[in-house]
């Protein structure tokens, strides 16, 4: 974060500056221009594009997470498996810099702080296992076939959008259902928004499951990166 930041004037605030122009730009649109008439929007957005942000900064990370750190990966030694960790984290850390800016919003702006707030942590704990999962995947892709990148900028596009960041779930045609059930960040929302938005606890079930899946595929993609490691340094 240090090295991101260097010689910057106002360093690691820009971290927020991209999500509230964001936030501003939906809550002009879609309140104003396009209104989806959704109670407390600014709130509901808000909670939408930081979980989202944290997700996609992760994944774009992620995949230069070895090729872009030649040096340490070929050092003896060197543990390689922290280094999308480390891409996961300081996307979380932004993350949690930003939920203060989000309080002032939910205290002014109709959101909810309470008891269930204490549930926040145990989300941003399936977020964060789900989203490392993918992160040793993509890390470990790339380093074999390295239009990976270019691959998961696409993805991660395509995917904003069947996202409900900007939107409600339940406004999506029946038909197309289906793709959001499958979606983990569309559940991952949810239950954001039903703890600061509408000050309820998340489908505990649901969750359970996000947080079974998250550790499956964290220990998939843990191993499938275990496995590649063996030739990185060849490949590098």
């Amino acid at each position: 974060m240090k090295l991101r930041y260097k010689r910057s004037v106002i360093g690691i605030l820009w971290s927020l500056v991209n999500p509230l122009v964001q936030i501003l730009i939906f809550t002009f649109l879609f309140s104003r221009v396009l209104p989806l008439n959704i109670p407390n929007y600014t709130v509901f957005v808000f909670s939408g594009v930081l979980a989202w942000t944290w997700f996609q900064t992760s994944l774009s990370m992620a995949s230069g997470a070895i090729v872009d750190n030649r040096e340490l990966v070929r050092r003896p030694g060197f543990p390689v498996a922290v280094l999308p960790v480390v891409t996961v984290t300081t996307s979380m850390i932004h993350f949690t810099l930003a939920l203060p800016v989000l309080a002032f919003f939910l205290i002014f702006g109709g959101g909810h702080i309470g008891l269930v707030t204490l549930f926040l942590p145990l989300i941003m704990l399936v977020q964060f296992l789900l989203t490392l999962g993918l992160a040793y995947l993509i890390a470990a892709a790339h380093v074999i076939f390295r239009d990976t990148q270019h691959l998961i900028t696409l993805g991660l596009m395509l995917m904003f959008y069947l996202t409900p960041v900007f939107y409600r779930a339940d406004n999506v045609p029946e038909q197309y259902r289906l793709i959001y059930a499958l979606n983990p960040m569309a559940h991952l929302l949810t239950a954001y928004r039903a703890i600061l938005v509408q000050g309820v606890w998340p489908a505990t079930g649901t969750m359970a499951l996000l947080f079974v899946m998250a550790l499956i595929l964290l220990g998939i993609g843990y191993a499938v990166f275990q496995h590649v490691s063996l030739s990185f340094v060849e490949e590098l």
